[in-house]
């Protein structure tokens, strides 16, 4: 680990990010040429202590897990988040469709969705970062680790994953799911964690076996969703995506038709915050 060069990376990163490049006001009294070292903390979701001691230089060598934190928090690309591994002393992480970098454009257009139920999730069903109101839509999908952190396996393993949804539309959410895994399995291969999460499900889950062997195809990615909301009630939404390029992630927003009672409901959500949160994913 070069803690001078590491210390000296992340002050100019840091100087380098304006404050309206995440959604923040300038203000009148901002003295710095770009954000403040308590605002890098706050988006990494890290102290401030901690932060600043990196950029001291005289913090702890940090982990994979913090570094990841703050290459988001300052909105790197992937080759600047790859020269921060780099220098704290770290293999570079892997470039594969798979990594769990919130990619900056992607990045920009969550910010600007602080008020929406929206949520970046990648090919494989994993929720990398969600906004307050899509924590109390959906609940708080950061907490799952290992195989369960997918909404794809967790559909198939956990009954309290479907708790969310009508059971009449258990069959046709099956069957979106396995067909959007199966996309991710023929790109990435058997070798990939689509694979591996292919292989644990067709071990797990007789229904999901039945479905992968039909070779289901992804139809449309936006559509109406129906929700059975256990604070506010029934919820008629409509779930849009923006896909990356590379389609390996997607920016998720949940929408009502304006003047609607599930419109009234979203904004009730809104206000009651993660106290109505489910507590259970959904897709």
């Amino acid at each position: 680990m070069d803690r001078a060069r590491l210390a000296e990376y992340l002050r100019t990163r840091r100087e380098a990010l304006q404050p309206e490049d995440v959604g923040l006001p300038r203000g009148r009294r901002r003295r710095t040429s770009g954000l403040r070292r308590e605002e890098v903390a706050v988006l990494s979701d890290m102290s401030i202590d901690y932060y600043s001691r990196l950029e001291q230089p005289r913090g702890p060598h940090p982990s994979e897990q913090m570094l990841g934190a703050i290459a988001r928090g300052l909105r790197l690309s992937l080759e600047e988040r790859d020269h921060l591994f780099q220098l704290a002393g770290y293999a570079t992480p892997r470039r594969a469709a798979d990594s769990d970098h919130v990619n900056p454009g992607m990045t920009r257009v969550f910010d600007g969705l602080h008020d929406s139920a929206a949520m970046v999730v990648s090919h494989l069903g994993e929720t990398l970062v969600q906004t307050r109101l899509a924590v109390a839509l959906v609940g708080d999908e950061s907490i799952y680790t290992g195989l369960d952190r997918s909404k794809h396996y967790r559909w198939f393993t956990d009954p309290a994953a479907r708790s969310l949804y009508p059971r009449e539309e258990w069959d046709e959410q099956s069957r979106l799911i396995v067909a959007d895994l199966h996309a991710s399995y023929t790109r990435d291969g058997r070798d990939s964690r689509a694979g591996v999460i292919v292989d644990a499900l067709l071990t797990a889950s007789p229904s999901f076996a039945e479905l992968w062997r039909g070779h289901p195809v992804a139809g449309p990615y936006c559509g109406p969703v129906r929700l059975l909301h256990p604070e506010v009630g029934p919820l008629e939404l409509y779930c849009q995506r923006l896909v990356d390029p590379d389609r390996s992630q997607q920016l998720v927003v949940y929408t009502a038709d304006p003047g609607s009672p599930s419109q009234d409901r979203l904004r009730l959500l809104s206000v009651i915050g993660t106290a109505a949160s489910p507590g259970t994913a959904s897709w």
